[in-house]
């Protein structure tokens, strides 16, 4: 040991920011495995002393004073050690300097194995020690290589993992590319060191995505409620306010849509539908099913499902492509929705026979949920995915104490205040 090897251990200190004290024990520690594997003793015997400053070494072996000696490794006379001072008493220590050059090859072999050794498992320790809290964060990564289906991500000194069922359909994760991350979990493998697992998929995406655009949500003035989402097509988000001054949904949409449509950019053009939260779980379906218009919600709390009714010319689009529309709806509102049209809805009314006046509600109209008989159908037209979408998984909002049945949303990058879309009415089209 020498000033060039402290000097070495101070640039790794700077470089991979392991502390110079961590790697002086662990070569320490090597030192003192060398010598028991050359002299067969115990590493209780054993003192090893390190100079910071100068990289001098002292090795010394420990032996006990006794009257008659066994074991030469590990006793000393004291015949012998009263030669040197009288004060020596059976039982006592006494320590001999080793030679630090009459380490064998194999003994010096060793010492660099583990050192080396000791400095991965510090470094592994580290990067685990650093992302082992921060599950739940949105990273930045640059898209490093493919194998296996899986997608190697470098994040910093480290390397992240996305694997194929957390990758977007139809993304394309090109070598070099920087992309925005979810860290879904982190495990500390004794094989392969830390490993971190990202997400593309994942709900909470979207929502990270917009506290770091919207100082609003990062500030706690808005909170995102629910939010359903499915990734790389559409995404629903319901939005509340703690300060009546401050309006949520314009505030995620932002000037012109610069805020939303950062989000929208960076997932590669997924349509965002932003709604206002409400206490009133009719008003909060009204909102979900934008951009179609809903003349009436009918809601049997009791049984967690409702009938919505839109105008004729609208049931396509509430219903969406492929039942999408309702489908995030329900997942967001947490609750099953059946759609009817106009028509549907009140002729059905219409042909009740013996109806008392007391069954009009207060617009004139009939409810009538309580007419039908229990195994009435619906319309042909009543999108079978979305009222099957009580089966579907909810994504609950963490850290969100408003919001216990939290789940996703829809919209597009021009999304306005009201939910509805330019591009909705050309959907319609």
């Amino acid at each position: 040991m020498n000033k060039e090897f402290i000097a070495a251990l101070d640039e790794l200190e700077k470089e991979k920011n392991i502390p110079k004290a961590q790697i002086l024990d662990a070569v320490t520690k090597a030192l003192v495995s060398a010598y028991k594997g050359k002299n067969k003793t115990n590493e209780e015997n054993v003192i090893v002393e390190i100079d910071e400053k100068t990289g001098e070494i002292d090795v010394l072996r420990r032996k006990t004073v006794v009257e008659e000696v066994e074991d030469p490794e590990l006793e000393v006379a004291l015949s012998e050690m009263r030669e040197y001072d009288d004060s020596y008493e059976i039982g006592d220590v006494a320590d001999f300097p080793f030679p630090i050059e009459d380490f064998s090859r194999i003994a010096a072999q060793t010492a660099k194995q583990v050192v080396v050794q000791a400095i991965r498992d510090a470094e592994r320790s580290m990067i685990y020690d650093e992302y082992k809290d921060r599950q739940g964060e949105l990273v930045t990564g640059t898209i490093q290589r493919q194998g296996g289906g899986s997608v190697y991500v470098t994040l910093g000194r480290t390397e992240g993992v996305l694997p194929v069922n957390e990758q977007v359909r139809g993304e394309r994760y090109t070598a070099n590319a920087r992309m925005k991350f979810y860290i879904v979990e982190v495990r500390d493998s004794e094989k392969r060191g830390p490993q971190i697992f990202l997400s593309r998929t994942h709900p909470n995406l979207v929502k990270k995505l917009f506290e770091l655009e919207v100082p609003e949500i990062r500030e706690g003035i808005i909170s995102i409620d629910s939010l359903a989402r499915e990734a790389g097509s559409r995404t629903k988000m319901a939005v509340s306010s703690s300060d009546e001054s401050v309006d949520p949904v314009g505030a995620c949409v932002g000037n012109r849509g610069n805020r939303v449509q950062a989000v929208v950019d960076e997932l590669n053009d997924e349509k965002i539908d932003i709604i206002p939260w409400s206490d009133n779980p009719e008003a909060n379906i009204k909102n979900a099913l934008a951009p179609a218009t809903v003349e009436k919600i009918v809601l049997i709390a009791e049984e967690n499902r409702s009938t919505a009714v839109v105008p004729d010319f609208q049931l396509s689009l509430a219903i969406g492509k492929e039942g999408q529309n309702v489908r995030l709806a329900a997942r967001l509102c947490c609750v099953k929705i059946d759609i009817k049209n106009h028509t549907q809805y009140y002729e059905a009314s219409e042909d009740l026979l013996d109806v008392p006046d007391a069954a009009l509600d207060e617009d004139g109209y009939y409810n009538v949920e309580d007419f039908l008989p229990d195994d009435a159908g619906g319309a042909e037209e009543t999108a079978e995915d979305a009222t099957e979408s009580e089966e579907a998984e909810v994504y609950l909002v963490p850290d969100e104490e408003a919001a216990e049945t939290a789940a996703e949303g829809e919209a597009t990058g021009d999304e306005t205040a009201g939910g509805g879309t330019e591009a909705g009415e050309a959907e319609q089209a």
